[in-house]
């Protein structure tokens, strides 16, 4: 099966370097890098620096995760340390993986 993959667009919305949005940055960047390997651009928005940021996504809570693309748009609330809701989030499958 020699399928075309898809890229993902992966905004992180957190609020300054508080050890939520710091475990949240590092569990994402473990997930894509394990499942996502070269098929990833992530964003990192700091809701500190730039709240107004916030209004376009409708972000309520924070962290949280915005898969841009592919479509549809998604959200997953939280420090991404629960690997398997946010593989199901981002709408990946166990054989969608990378090193597999």
């Amino acid at each position: 099966m020699n399928e075309e993959l898809p890229e993902y667009d992966l905004w992180l919305y957190i609020a300054g370097q508080t050890p939520k949005s710091l475990l949240a940055i590092a569990n994402l960047r473990r997930i894509c890098d394990q499942y996502l390997a070269g098929r990833y651009r992530m964003h990192i928005i700091d809701l500190h620096h730039e709240p107004e940021r916030a209004i376009g996504d409708n972000i309520l809570a924070i962290p949280t995760l915005v898969r841009k693309l592919p479509p549809p748009m998604r959200k997953i609330i939280g420090d991404l340390s629960n690997t398997e809701r946010v593989l199901v989030g981002l709408d990946l499958t166990p054989w969608q993986h990378i090193g597999s």
